[in-house]
Formats: C-alpha cells, sequence, structure tokens
C-alpha cells in the first residue's frame, strides 16, 4: 500500500469507513476527522497541509462511500 497524502480524499475515505463503519459521519467535527485522518495507517503527509476545504470534501467522499 502506498501512502496516503492529503490529496487522496478516496483513499481517506474508504480507510476511515473501514476504521470506523459506525461513526455518524456528518456528526464528525473536523478536528476528530483531522486527528483520525492523520492516525490512518498509512498516512504520510504533513498534518498542517490540511484545509477545512479538504476535510469538507473528505467528509464528503465518506459520506457517498458508505452510501454505495
Amino acid at each position: 500500500m502506498r501512502p496516503f497524502k492529503w490529496t487522496d480524499v478516496q483513499d481517506i475515505a474508504i480507510a476511515l469507513e473501514d476504521t470506523y463503519p459506525e461513526v455518524e459521519i456528518l456528526s464528525v467535527r473536523f478536528t476528530d476527522l483531522h486527528r483520525w485522518v492523520c492516525e490512518l495507517p498509512g498516512f504520510d503527509d504533513d498534518p498542517e497541509a490540511s484545509s477545512e476545504k479538504t476535510l469538507e470534501a473528505i467528509q464528503m467522499t465518506w459520506l457517498e462511500e458508505r452510501d454505495d
């Protein structure tokens, strides 16, 4: 498995769904989402390189992933 970067939104969303399948996605605070992404096995990017826009994209992609 190659390392995740913040730009790997789809891969991050899949990993989050695998790790947190019971979570109510829309209730997750961005501070928690940020920490969870940084804690994912294989995540290898600067924690400070994320933005609210990136976290929102991850959250929406995660929601779509669950709906599929």
